[in-house]
């Protein structure tokens, strides 16, 4: 099979993916929901029980797997190309620590209680941690490469997650309700905090899509694509801020996931080869389908009880990562 029939079958194999593990989080959970009943109680204007946990529990969930999944899938594969890290993920510009510093410093000095009330604490969080190691990475000689920005990277969120442990361990409060963001979850969020994050997402995703072809260009080095006309240190600063947009928001909602924004582009990248212009889509398109399976079964395992998203992610993930490593070597970027 040729490289261009290979990204194509998997284009479709995945938008039949996406369909049917979206009809799967609607009708799956405590209460199996038959699909005729579903059709019924969402064209249906009556009143039932159906149409109760549908509309108000598992749509607003569902909607919101595939708008964060999409995120952090979009992150990642953006990050990796990027940074030339194929270990790199969504968390690599101090995005999820500086989310997790922020909303800390909520609950424990404004006494926020609410996951509808983190969003702002956390994307303002998001942004100044980026907009910082962006800051500390473009100091200096050989100012923006990848090497600079994953060593600011790791710098701050050391730092962050340092203040994070300190006021958890001074404010149970705090840390009660951390413990429960920090760990990923879909429950518990309604159709209003998917309105809140939705623009930053859009806004992310356009500009991660858009660089897909500077990116290959940037494949070739710095002073190739000089050569070519493209900036590279603009085209780094985009990245920063797509990144931010869509890391900083899905994370915000659902907590950090582990291994999504990582696992999946490795994936989609052993499958349609390097070009950015397949990888940053077909990982939008994949990592939502990685997500909402692992809310799905987070329903079934422990039924009636649920495991939240995140701990079912990385237990999906990590073996996934591994076989793909151990199987075709580290992918080539």
């Amino acid at each position: 099979m040729t490289t261009v029939s290979r990204r194509i079958v998997l284009t479709v194999g995945l938008i039949a993916a996406l369909v049917f593990i979206t009809a799967a989080s609607v009708l799956v959970g405590a209460k199996f929901i038959p699909f005729s009943a579903a059709w019924h109680a969402i064209f249906s204007t009556e009143t039932s029980t159906e149409s109760a946990i549908i509309f108000d529990l598992r749509l607003p969930r569902t909607w919101l797997g595939l708008a964060a999944g999409a995120a952090l899938g979009l992150a990642g594969a953006l990050m990796q190309s990027l940074t030339r890290n194929p270990l790199a993920e969504p968390g690599l510009l101090g995005v999820n620590s500086g989310a997790a510093a922020a909303i800390v410093v909520g609950i424990s000095v404004f006494g926020i209680s609410q996951p509808g009330n983190y969003i702002w604490f956390a994307l303002l969080g998001a942004g100044l941690a980026a907009g910082a190691v962006y800051a500390l990475g473009s100091r200096g000689s050989a100012a923006n490469t990848p090497v600079k920005l994953v060593l600011a990277g790791a710098a701050i969120s050391a730092v962050l997650m340092a203040v994070v442990w300190g006021a958890t361990l001074i404010s149970p409060d705090a840390l009660d309700h951390y413990r429960f963001w920090v760990l990923g979850s879909l429950t518990g969020r309604d159709a209003g905090v998917l309105a809140q994050i939705l623009p930053f997402i859009i806004g992310g995703g356009l500009l991660a899509l858009a660089l897909a072809w500077p990116l290959n260009i940037m494949a070739l080095g710095d002073d190739v694509s000089r050569g070519l006309g493209l900036n590279p240190t603009a085209v780094r600063a985009i990245a920063a801020i797509a990144v931010t947009l869509l890391c900083g928001a899905a994370t915000a909602a659902v907590g950090p996931i582990a291994f999504v924004g990582l696992a999946v582009p490795h994936a989609v990248r052993s499958l349609t080869g390097p070009d950015d212009r397949w990888v940053l889509p077909l990982s939008m398109l994949a990592a939502p389908v990685l997500l909402l399976s692992a809310d799905v079964l987070g329903r079934i395992l422990v039924s009636p009880n649920e495991l939240q998203v995140g701990v079912v992610t990385a237990f999906l993930g990590a073996p996934v990562l591994i076989a793909l490593v151990t199987r075709r070597g580290p992918v080539r970027l």
